[in-house]
């Protein structure tokens, strides 16, 4: 199952002016090699990269005259949620939101700020996925997905077209990966540009990794301090079509260097990120790991996925265990 670039272009056709484009930084001051920036994409609407795939998939079927009644459902740990209502709004579209129990507060808040009905299932998004079925077939609502579906993922590849516009000669694009969507649109459109895309995952949520290694999408345990955003279950056939056919370089990092790099952003730039954003940058700040990832010199654009995070648990860093990587062509 592939993504094609021609997706994304006509997703951008149907966002652009719609949602924020994308700001970039100067990466500094870490100690790396590399020419580093920063995608900030934690300033989308909704504070994150979610609105981009949100907004196109309900502009689609409102085009295609497939919006229900009933309005529109989804699951969600919090960030595609956020997104679904902010679209909903939008567009004048009823949003009923299904989020596990161990939903942030803050997401949840933010949910109904939006005008969303919020419903809360569970301990996992696999359990609150069940709900949003059940919901959409009871009602006759339209059912999203926080990341499996070709819409969601062309709406977040528009991301990557934005950044090769202002990064000429960019080399690689880092993004972390939880179910695949964001992964899965930017691996495209990298992969359209010769750009080479490292895909970043927590240890204890590896779904693109596992699928890697086993040659299709595996369930996977998931526990770790980004799962809200990242623990999805199985990484989708989207995600893995672009990993093993890309130019694509999977890593794993440990939820102690996750803190680390969060920490970091917060004590030398003052971003307040939530942790799957800060995954992305943990390869970076791990010497032996960068040096075998990254060359000196490189252009690299780390991206900054999402904000929906409490600033009051942003802590001092603790130690870390070894990371792990493999290549997949």
């Amino acid at each position: 199952m592939e993504l094609a670039y021609g997706d994304v272009v006509t997703a951008a056709e149907r966002v652009t002016g719609h949602v924020r484009p994308i700001a970039l930084a100067e990466g500094g001051p870490i100690d790396t090699p590399v020419q580093l920036r920063y995608a900030l994409e934690f300033m989308q609407h909704t504070g994150s990269f979610k609105a981009r795939g949100a907004l196109n998939f309900l502009r689609a079927h409102r085009d295609s005259a497939t919006l229900p009644k009933a309005g529109v459902t989804i699951a969600s740990g919090g960030n595609a949620g956020l997104a679904c209502a902010w679209a909903a709004r939008k567009l004048g579209v009823r949003a009923t939101v299904f989020v596990p129990t161990t939903a942030p507060k803050v997401k949840v808040a933010r949910l109904r700020d939006y005008g969303a009905e919020v419903q809360q299932v569970g301990t996992e998004y696999a359990d609150a996925l069940l709900a949003s079925q059940e919901f959409a077939t009871r009602t006759g609502a339209l059912l999203s997905h926080a990341y499996d579906n070709s819409l969601i993922a062309a709406g977040a590849g528009t991301l990557m077209m934005e950044i090769n516009a202002q990064l000429p000669g960019l080399d690689t694009v880092v993004v972390s990966v939880g179910g695949g969507g964001l992964f899965a649109g930017i691996a495209t459109v990298a992969h359209h540009y010769g750009i080479r895309t490292v895909a970043v995952e927590p240890k204890r949520c590896r779904a693109l990794h596992a699928a890697l290694a086993a040659g299709e999408p595996v369930d996977v345990s998931v526990d770790s301090v980004a799962s809200d955003s990242l623990g999805a279950r199985r990484a989708t056939a989207l995600a893995l079509y672009a990993a093993q056919h890309y130019d694509v370089e999977s890593i794993l990092v440990s939820d102690e260097q996750i803190v680390a790099a969060r920490h970091g952003l917060w004590a030398k730039h003052r971003l307040a990120v939530e942790h799957a954003a800060s995954t992305a940058l943990a390869p970076l700040l791990d010497d032996e790991l960068s040096a075998t990832v990254f060359r000196p010199g490189e252009k690299v654009c780390v991206v900054l996925c999402g904000a929906n995070t409490d600033p009051a648990d942003l802590t001092a860093p603790v130690e870390t265990e070894e990371p792990e990587h493999a290549h997949a062509q």
